[in-house]
């Protein structure tokens, strides 16, 4: 079992940066598969962002160049650092963590097993 509690969200504008940071408390931390996903709106599908396989990271293409996702062993925390970024990154970000991912599994909220609250990100232009 592991709790997940995202936080970092909050304005920015087109061009900014924030960084959103996923606390995860309970046992195993290490061997957990890591995503973040947004929901840009109520209603809408969760929306795959970037996924963290030990040391292996992908993206989605929206985000590939702009986004870096990265964990600290130490402090049991994941991290999404967002530059340039773009009135469509406007959203809710959630943190995910699931077991043993595959390449072709970590694009779909279903393979995960743990989710936070999700915090909210705003871009303005």
């Amino acid at each position: 079992q592991v709790r997940l509690v995202e936080s970092g969200g909050g304005s920015a504008q087109s061009g900014g940066s924030l960084r959103l940071s996923c606390a995860a408390s309970g046992s195993g931390f290490s061997v957990y598969h890591w995503g973040w996903f947004r929901q840009p709106a109520p209603g809408l599908q969760r929306e795959f962002v970037a996924a963290l396989r030990q040391t292996i990271a992908d993206y989605d293409d929206s985000v590939e160049g702009r986004f870096t996702i990265s964990r600290d062993i130490s402090k049991n925390m994941v991290y999404l650092q967002m530059d340039n970024l773009k009135a469509e990154d406007t959203a809710v970000y959630y943190c995910a963590a699931g077991y043993s991912l595959s390449i072709s599994q970590i694009a779909s909220a279903y393979s995960y097993s743990y989710w936070g609250q999700g915090t909210q990100v705003t871009v303005s232009s």
